[in-house]
């Protein structure tokens, strides 16, 4: 019988998703609809973080003169 040392284990939790963050030149606080989905994203403190992955959240926020890109 192998000793559970002998076994191997898969990592159950994934990756954890990079973050890219804009700045809003306009609020430090309000909601965001995204117009096809229908998706919220909020501003906080005046900042939205989206996750690298989310193309349609990041074309809306690239395309929106009231939104900047943060370098980090």
């Amino acid at each position: 019988m192998a000793k559970l040392s002998d076994v191997p284990v898969d990592d159950p939790s994934p990756a954890p998703d990079l973050l890219l963050t804009f700045r809003d030149k306009v609020y430090t606080s309000r909601t965001l609809i995204l117009p096809r989905s229908k998706r919220s994203l909020a501003v906080i403190k005046g900042q939205v973080e989206v996750s690298a992955s989310d193309e349609q959240a990041i074309s809306y926020l690239k395309a929106n003169p009231e939104f900047e890109p943060l370098k980090e």
